[in-house]
């Protein structure tokens, strides 16, 4: 798989639907092509401390974002025919399910990949699988973790690498 999307969301409380960010990377034949961030007006819109403290995101940042419907539009496009990837899809997968039902927006049935389930399948002597430790050794620096974009850009740096056609398929 050398052309997929690879996506992120930041949440701004315990909800699925409380997207606050999202990241997206573009990946076509093995290259990166176009990134994509936003900030989105979360729903329901209030903050939890712990949330805050992990990605530095609080309502000053998104009170004036636009809705997720209209981040959406502008994403769509871009990821048209492309298969989605996360590190922990179960997570990034479930928020936009969510926030798609919250809007009541059709979704597409994405194809959705994991980098988090590929790296413990084929990188079984790292010490944990967490992001910035598969994608420090996939050889990509992680330096502003839990920003949705650099989030997204790290998961497109692993899954250039572990669903090459030299690796088992995703």
């Amino acid at each position: 798989m050398n052309s997929f999307a690879a996506i992120d969301f930041e949440t701004a409380n315990y909800e699925r639907t409380s997207v606050c960010s999202v990241g997206v990377v573009i990946v076509r034949d093995g290259k990166i092509v176009d990134r994509f961030y936003s900030l989105i007006q979360p729903e329901p819109n209030y903050y939890n401390y712990r949330c805050q403290q992990v990605h530095g995101l609080g309502p000053s940042d998104t009170d004036n974002a636009p809705l997720f419907p209209e981040v959406w539009a502008k994403i769509e496009p871009l990821i048209k025919g492309l298969p989605l990837v996360a590190h922990n899809k179960s997570f990034d997968e479930s928020c936009l399910k969510a926030v798609f039902r919250c809007y009541q927006m059709d979704y597409p049935d994405y194809e959705f990949y994991c980098t988090c389930l590929a790296s413990r399948r084929l990188l079984k002597q790292l010490p944990n699988h967490q992001l910035q430790t598969v994608s420090a050794y996939c050889g990509f620096d992680l330096l502003s973790h839990h920003n949705a974009l650099a989030d997204a850009e790290a998961c497109a740096q692993i899954a250039m690498k572990l669903f090459s056609s030299d690796n088992d398929n995703p």
